[in-house]
């Protein structure tokens, strides 16, 4: 990685600076339950990365559902969400996920984050970390949420730098085939199996050398 400078870090949300997957799985559950539709924790472990609307239709499967009944799942899924998130706070930053911004900020870079959830800005608001970012692009960013790239092109364009100039921190595979479409390094979060294509991997976001993930050859801490 030290072919190319990088300016900026964009940090996807769930997963890698926060962990609101249980909330997802029992908003998805109680949905799920409602619907007659079979769900639990292995089924929830495989939307990590997709958007509501993604989600749904991989839970609904072959089933079919009408515009409107689809449209109702999702408000539905997502009140239930908003009400569990009601209690989160600071305390539920993921180990080592505001040093590892903060010190990113300390090495003179920009940060970013790029969520496909339309609720990102309000997790942010309630870990109390949003003025540590200089842009936050989320689901109403893009058009298509990951594995497309606008997400993390539209966190680009608002911080003003050359996606080659981007890497993107992630935890999903979709997250990190998003990156790589547009044309940005990854560095994963995460058991090799699920983002194993990213550049580097590390397993927790507390274990993250910032000095690779700059792409760093100096002296460690200089760059």
């Amino acid at each position: 990685m030290a072919d190319r400078r990088v300016e900026a870090v964009i940090f996807d949300l769930d997963g890698v600076l926060t962990d609101t997957a249980e909330y997802h799985y029992l908003a998805w559950q109680a949905i799920a339950d409602e619907a007659g539709l079979t769900f639990d924790r292995r089924a929830n472990e495989a939307l990590r990365g997709l958007s509501r609307e993604a989600s749904l239709r991989a839970i609904l499967g072959d089933t079919e559902l009408d515009a409107a009944r689809f449209a109702e799942l999702l408000e539905r899924k997502n009140r239930r969400y908003l009400q569990l998130l009601a209690s989160m706070g600071p305390d539920d930053l993921l180990e080592g996920a505001a040093d590892l911004v903060a010190e990113v900020r300390r090495r003179g870079r920009l940060t970013a984050v790029g969520s496909s959830s339309r609720n990102a800005r309000m997790v942010l608001e309630r870990l109390g970390i949003t003025d540590q970012f200089d842009a936050i692009a989320d689901g109403d960013s893009a058009a298509a949420a990951k594995p497309d790239p606008g997400i993390f092109l539209a966190a680009a364009a608002d911080l003003g730098v050359a996606p080659q100039r981007c890497v993107v921190v992630e935890d999903a595979a979709s997250g990190v085939e998003a990156a790589h479409a547009g044309g940005m390094r990854a560095v994963g979060i995460g058991p090799a199996d699920r983002v194993g294509d990213a550049e580097l991997r590390f397993e927790r976001t507390a274990d993250v050398d910032v000095d690779a993930l700059l792409g760093c050859s100096g002296p460690p801490g200089r760059c």
